[in-house]
């Protein structure tokens, strides 16, 4: 059966240590990153994020999840909320887009429904001297599976997993139970 992918706790530091916060482009790698191991968020969903999502008094990211259609609400953690600050105040390219992340290559839009970050992670572990395992696909989306196993591991509710990503049936949740056999 299926098992999906969790990351090492110590790779996903090594991971977003590796990268360069000093260039504009690190900057929102650095935050999109951050989101997804945070957060749980689907590439999908950062693709289409908007500035108008974020709410700094209440420190959260409100928006309606792609996949399912459905609203949801989540913390804007002081760390993804600093970085977010400093992808915009440092990196973002002026643009008249709308959307919180954007091409760092002319023309300064948002990105393609079909833009993963797949090469851009990988460019990342290579720095980071992660080697993916063998057989198994290590895009964007491990890392929500690497929160699932977190969650669970923490003794988290499964409800409260299936909340935190979007989904709206719990049974689409529980295959995140493969993962972490001890909890």
């Amino acid at each position: 059966a299926f098992i999906p992918h969790a990351w090492k706790t110590d790779d996903i530091r090594k991971l977003l240590t590796s990268i360069d916060r000093n260039s504009a482009k690190g900057k929102r790698d650095y935050a999109i990153l951050l989101i997804v191991a945070h957060l749980g968020l689907r590439v999908s969903d950062i693709r289409n994020m908007r500035l108008s999502n974020l709410n700094w008094d209440r420190k959260t990211i409100a928006l309606s999840i792609r996949k399912t259609g459905q609203a949801q609400e989540l913390p804007l953690l002081d760390d993804i909320g600093w970085a977010i600050i400093d992808y915009l105040k440092n990196g973002r390219p002026q643009t008249a887009c709308n959307r919180l992340f954007v091409r760092h290559r002319a023309p300064f839009d948002s990105f393609g429904e079909n833009q993963s970050f797949y090469s851009e992670l990988h460019r990342y572990m290579q720095v980071a001297g992660i080697t993916p395992p063998t057989g198994e696909h290590c895009g964007l989306h491990s890392l929500r599976s690497t929160l699932a196993r977190n969650m669970l591991g923490a003794k988290t509710p499964l409800p409260v997993i299936s909340e935190v990503l979007g989904h709206t049936n719990i049974n689409t949740t529980s295959i995140y139970l493969k993962i972490e056999l001890d909890g």
